[in-house]
């Protein structure tokens, strides 16, 4: 299948969380497919309209068009070199939490090589990312960026990278505080007791954008003991 962007994301290794992730937001990127929500007594259609197409998942190395003269074969060749070279990371836990208006798994625990992981991922693979159109910086530009933002915006293409990384798994899109509330109260039995303790980063997913805009695992590569 060709993919118009390719990313570097964490996604759970197959087993329980994922199965979960792949209900709860309506699409599995592992087998490509729409997956049916559990019966909960929310509108979970409207609640993970937007994180759905990119699937369970926390982002590395966010979206990219590939440069000119690279290819996705060297881009999974690159990846085993860097997992090959970077070690497992092992976090406390994760929580459900709140970013602003979304709710998100969030790291329990120290961060610091978290952190260090997701920046060397960034620097890594940023030899084959094209750089963003006139249109996609505006569009970054649009939410408001502070001076900081801006600068990783021109270094990198993205504004949230380096020091203004916060990993996290996106579990619903903007929603008001109420709704937010009732979704983590019917989140938190299910979703609980699927979050290892600890848990552990232990592979990056490369990941391929459909031209319908959803993401598809294309490899998930192993990070070293």
């Amino acid at each position: 299948m060709p993919f118009v962007r390719y990313a570097l994301y964490f996604t759970p290794p197959p087993g329980p969380l994922a199965e979960f992730g792949a209900a709860w937001l309506g699409w599995d990127p592992l087998t490509g497919t729409a997956c049916p929500h559990p019966a909960l007594n929310l509108p979970l259609t409207e609640i993970t309209a937007t994180p759905r197409k990119y699937g369970l998942h926390a982002t590395m190395k966010p979206p990219f068009r590939l440069a000119p003269g690279q290819t996705e074969e060297a881009l999974a060749e690159a990846l085993a070199a860097f997992g090959a070279g970077e070690a497992r990371v092992t976090l406390d836990t994760l929580e459900i939490a709140r970013l602003g208006r979304v709710l998100a798994l969030s790291p329990v625990g120290d961060e610091t090589a978290l952190n260090a992981l997701a920046a060397a991922t960034v620097r890594a693979f940023d030899p084959f990312r094209a750089p963003p159109t006139e249109a996609e910086m505006a569009r970054r530009r649009a939410a408001g960026l502070s001076p900081a933002h801006e600068a990783n915006l021109r270094a990198w293409g993205y504004p949230y990278v380096m020091d203004a990384f916060r990993f996290h798994i996106t579990l619903t899109g903007d929603l008001p505080s109420a709704t937010l509330d009732a979704v983590a109260d019917a989140l938190a039995p299910t979703l609980a007791p699927l979050l290892p303790r600890p848990f552990v980063i232990d592979a990056l997913s490369l990941m391929g954008e459909d031209g319908d805009g959803r993401f598809h695992l294309i490899h998930r590569q192993g990070l070293i003991a």
